[in-house]
């Protein structure tokens, strides 16, 4: 009898040594094949970075221009690095690209600047100025500029026509198709889909919800949409005009010219551009690889010039850590850039929590004598936008200056967020106001009803169990509708009471209608047109501050994060780019499949919006 027990025994353990060895193999494999992953990914990597003398910068930009970039968790963004599973494009800091042409003007071992654009990404006209404008400077030094490529996208060539010379490909290309705004309509597909949508705005010129409840741009958004687009189109124009010396003429606007032009050169895009001023020279690779032999000049026993890569020179501009600063008065920096959501939201997008959280940090620090607010967004939700405001307002009653700066686009609650600063900066290219306020939901009673589902049941008031899957009410319409009318209100009140105009003005420039900088200055919706520099030194003077440093707040990586950062964190820099390309059709699907998932990932309370939908340019 004692031996069954102890044959049962036995075998439990058995079985629990077997799953034990099991369990060790397995996580010691994860170890390992995480180790030779690691060594593997730095194995082309293990030479101390050295930057020669004599050594030309290469600015090959590989990825989006942004203000701030998204949070990925750094073991994440090894892994996808290593395993090549991650389908978007990596983001470049413009602060970075702008610390590194910085330091390289004075830098005695960088002799020139070369710019290899073919991988940049999107920027958009703003930050790509701010970075000529950083190449200027750099001319200023005395060292040449080149600008190299194989094609020139409309962002690429901005920045390369402040080059002293652009080489183009032979088989090369360069077209320059302006500003547009297009987008999908979906009034017939949503009633062939029998979803019921319920508008609710203010504004003539909101056009955010069109898309929802036509099959065309009306012609007030046409209107308010050609004005801003005009404008950047113009500032493109005499930029580049001015850097290559020819009149705005030059500009291939009609199907027409263009195809006069191209007819006298038999079709060739890249001598299209060389007759036309555009590029200096065409020059394949090799010959590319020769002339900067020639112009740089090479070391005996060296095969070609000396050079250092973007990334590498800026690794070396980089502390592994952060330090704390010793100054005892700063400005401080609150970056606000994505999508206004409520909560706590990661970096690259806004939240009504942990933004406001950013401005309380600030003007809990007893260092921090003023504040610049950074705004690159084009909105979101109303009641995040109030909350992150109020937090400008305490900062102000603690006697800290604000000033908000403008990117790309500080729009509908971008612009709330703005209002209530001591100075308002923006770019002349910024795209800003769209002062206005819609809510926005879908229900599927209808859709529902074609498959044979219902929803019935009993409440004690008109108001319980509501569901996406039942009807409005007129009465409940009614009530939404004198809400969103109530947040226009309070929207064009807050500019007035903060730009020293009449509701009756702000409303009379609002209306959802969308503005350049160039043109919300001459409105009184900006004070000064110019960057984060200028913003920065104008907070200082608001604060009495001579001598004073700048620091970023932002949000804070635990112990953990910030050593697997400094150990992975490059891997995301290099992350590959999707080369999957959907059929049109495949497209319009996707963007309608994202305009409805949307509708949930915009989380305000109420569900009550100001945001500017026109606001990107293709």
């Amino acid at each position: 009898m004692g031996e069954k027990p102890n044959l049962f025994k036995r075998v439990l353990f058995g079985m629990f040594n077997a799953i034990n060895v099991c369990r060790k193999i397995v996580i010691n494999l994860l170890f390992f094949g995480l180790i030779i992953i690691f060594f593997v990914s730095i194995s082309n990597d293990n030479e101390m970075i050295i930057v020669e003398k004599n050594s030309a910068l290469i600015l090959d930009i590989s990825g989006d221009i942004v203000e701030q970039k998204k949070q990925v968790d750094p073991m994440q963004a090894f892994m996808n690095e290593a395993l090549s599973n991650n389908d978007q494009p990596p983001e470049i800091l413009l602060a970075d690209i702008l610390k590194v042409i910085e330091s390289a003007a004075s830098d005695k071992r960088i002799s020139s600047l070369v710019l290899k654009l073919d991988r940049m990404g999107s920027a958009g006209l703003t930050k790509v100025n701010i970075i000529a404008q950083a190449i200027d400077k750099f001319k200023e030094s005395g060292k040449p500029v080149t600008a190299i490529g194989e094609n020139f996208t409309q962002d690429q060539y901005y920045l390369a026509s402040y080059a002293d010379e652009i080489w183009l490909d032979p088989n090369g290309w360069l077209v320059l198709d302006g500003y547009g705004r297009y987008q999908l309509y979906y009034k017939s597909a949503i009633e062939k889909l029998a979803i019921t949508p319920h508008i609710f705005r203010v504004g003539t010129y909101k056009s955010a919800v069109e898309p929802y409840i036509r099959d065309d741009m009306s012609e007030q958004a046409k209107e308010s949409n050609q004005l801003w687009l005009n404008d950047l189109w113009s500032k493109y124009k005499a930029d580049v005009a001015e850097q290559r010396g020819f009149k705005m003429t030059n500009f291939d606007e009609t199907a027409d010219a263009l195809v006069a032009k191209l007819e006298a050169v038999n079709g060739d895009l890249a001598k299209y551009a060389l007759d036309n001023g555009w590029v200096d020279s065409l020059k394949t690779r090799n010959q590319v690889e020769q002339a900067l032999n020639e112009m740089l000049g090479v070391d005996e026993g060296d095969d070609t010039y000396e050079s250092v890569r973007f990334r590498d020179y800026l690794s070396l501009l980089n502390l592994d850590f952060p330090i704390h600063h010793t100054f005892s008065n700063n400005v401080a920096v609150v970056v606000a850039k994505g999508t206004i959501l409520n909560g706590s939201q990661d970096p690259g997008i806004i939240g009504g929590d942990s933004t406001a959280r950013l401005l309380r940090d600030a003007r809990e620090d007893d260092s921090i004598k003023a504040v610049v607010l950074r705004v690159d967004s084009p909105g979101g939700s109303a009641f995040a936008s109030e909350i992150i405001r109020q937090e400008v307002e305490l900062l102000k009653q603690a006697g800290k200056p604000v000033v908000a700066s403008m990117g790309t686009y500080a729009a509908s609650g971008g612009y709330w967020i703005s209002a209530s600063a001591d100075k308002i900066y923006a770019a002349p290219t910024t795209i800003t106001g769209s002062i206005g306020i819609y809510g926005l939901m879908m229900t599927f009673e209808n859709a529902l009803s074609k498959l044979g589902v219902y929803t019935d049941g009993v409440g004690t008031t008109e108001f319980a169990g509501f569901t996406p899957t039942r009807p409005i009410s007129n009465g409940i319409a009614q009530i939404i509708q004198m809400n969103v009318n109530k947040g226009y209100q309070d929207f064009i009140t807050l500019v007035a009471d903060n730009r020293n105009m009449t509701t009756t003005e702000v409303d009379s420039i609002a209306q959802g209608r969308v503005w350049s900088g160039a043109k919300a200055k001459e409105l009184g919706l900006v004070d000064e047109l110019g960057g984060l520099e200028d913003a920065i030194v104008s907070a200082a003077e608001l604060a009495d501050m001579e001598d004073y440093g700048t620091i970023l707040i932002e949000k804070q990586l635990s112990p953990t994060d910030l050593f697997l950062k400094n150990v992975f964190g490059q891997a995301s820099a290099f992350l590959p780019e999707s080369v999957f390309e959907l059929s049109p059709i495949e497209k319009a699907m996707a963007e309608l499949k994202g305009e409805l998932e949307s509708l949930t990932y915009l989380n305000d309370p109420k569900n009550i919006y100001t945001l500017c939908m026109s606001c990107d340019v293709q």
